[in-house]
């Protein structure tokens, strides 16, 4: 009954999942255990590498890998074409910016996009929230809050607006790459060196992410925050749709950031491909509202409920791939501190700063909380009756 009234309040195509969940219980029953669990990994995957329409400069960079050597013009139009293209736009010309056949990359681009985010997104929704819905103590991070149907519906019809600019941008630069445009992007690990060619990797990641630290808590300023972030922020329980519901402009602003090494420092095609490809993976799963976990390989990589929490406390826990960044610069989350939406800067506020009401409503959003999600499968932010009783001692003495 939950379902179908969650249906009928939200006609969103993610409800296709829902729609259709005993026959996809029944496939899915005849699926060994691993096989579904593989599944359910590679939709991540593929959802996270396709939804930025980055797929297609992946390709464009395989092609041009090909190609390497060879003499071409790497044209993607016909002279014809070109003479249309000319004439369409008169003395303008997409050619003499590289972009020529340009309606070839967006297009696909962002039909794959919305095919991906939709579907494969639909399908992950299924496998966590419909399906295993009677028990998300099990999985979910915040397993006794769920976002209405309401706010389910906005969070697709704003992700899917941004997901249209960000795959007009990604084959824009498709395109221009495969045309030739200057990037310092390169297909032989001999042009640089060997050295490079190791070094680049820490040197591109850290890059990316500590810029995206700092962009991110710009974004947490008060100005940009209410005209801007405050629309992601909209999701306290955020799921993996919430990856892309963000302003337009703060998506093409994170987007930048991330293929802006292609344009700084030499780059090899494969180490770009498999960044973008690993932060957009964790970007799903840190959205995803749901208990994963870094591997034993990623010491530098924090669980899900390190960005849960920035969702659910606001403004704390900026960094994405490094946490090492929120420790470094006191925004990391303490357990004797008090976040709340009106508190900016990072900082919170102390117990004894805090009003009655505010610590009460503190409390209740950390009980809230899953502790199979943190290390150990222990809650790390549990306040002591000590602590509490504290803080009320210096209350009554002021």
């Amino acid at each position: 009954m939950a379902i179908q009234n969650r249906m009928a309040v939200d006609p969103m195509a993610v409800t296709w999942s829902e729609r259709y969940n005993k026959t996809f219980e029944k496939v899915w029953a005849k699926l060994p255990n691993f096989v579904g669990s593989f599944i359910a990994t590679a939709a991540v995957f593929i959802l996270g590498s396709s939804i930025h329409g980055d797929w297609l400069l992946i390709l464009v960079h395989f092609i041009k890998y090909l190609r390497h050597g060879q003499e071409d013009n790497n044209s993607t139009m016909s002279s014809s074409d070109e003479e249309e293209d000319s004439s369409i736009y008169g003395d303008f010309s997409l050619k003499d910016y590289k972009l020529q056949g340009l309606s070839l990359y967006i297009i696909p681009a962002t039909i794959v996009s919305y095919v991906t985010y939709f579907g494969v997104g639909g399908f992950l929704h299924w496998y966590y929230y419909v399906r295993q819905r009677d028990r998300p103590e099990e999985w979910k991070c915040q397993p006794t809050k769920w976002l209405s149907p309401e706010l389910e519906r906005h969070e697709i019809l704003l992700g899917s607006l941004s997901l249209l600019f960000g795959s007009i941008l990604s084959g824009i630069m498709s395109c221009y790459i495969m045309n030739g445009g200057d990037t310092y992007i390169y297909y032989n690990y001999a042009d640089y060196g060997y050295l490079w060619a190791v070094l680049q990797w820490p040197a591109i990641f850290i890059w990316q992410d500590y810029l995206t630290y700092w962009g991110h808590r710009a974004f947490h300023m008060p100005f940009l925050y209410k005209h801007f972030h405050k629309l992601h922020h909209t999701y306290k329980q955020p799921t993996a749709f919430s990856v892309t519901a963000i302003h337009p402009a703060e998506f093409l602003f994170f987007q930048c950031i991330l293929i802006s090494p292609m344009f700084l420092v030499p780059t090899h095609w494969i180490t770009i491909t498999i960044l973008l490809f690993y932060t957009y993976y964790h970007g799903i799963i840190d959205h995803s509202g749901i208990n994963f976990k870094a591997y034993w390989w990623q010491p530098w990589q924090p669980h899900c409920i390190f960005h849960d929490n920035h969702h659910q406390y606001f403004h704390v826990n900026f960094g994405f791939n490094i946490e090492y960044w929120d420790k470094l610069h006191g925004t990391y989350r303490k357990k004797d501190r008090v976040y709340r939406e009106e508190f900016f800067y990072g900082q919170g506020k102390s117990l004894d700063e805090v009003t009655e009401g505010e610590l009460a409503q503190d409390l209740a959003e950390r009980e809230s909380e899953n502790p199979l999600a943190y290390d150990n499968n222990q809650y790390a932010y549990e306040l002591k009756r000590s602590d509490v009783k504290k803080r009320t001692n210096k209350k009554s003495q002021k």
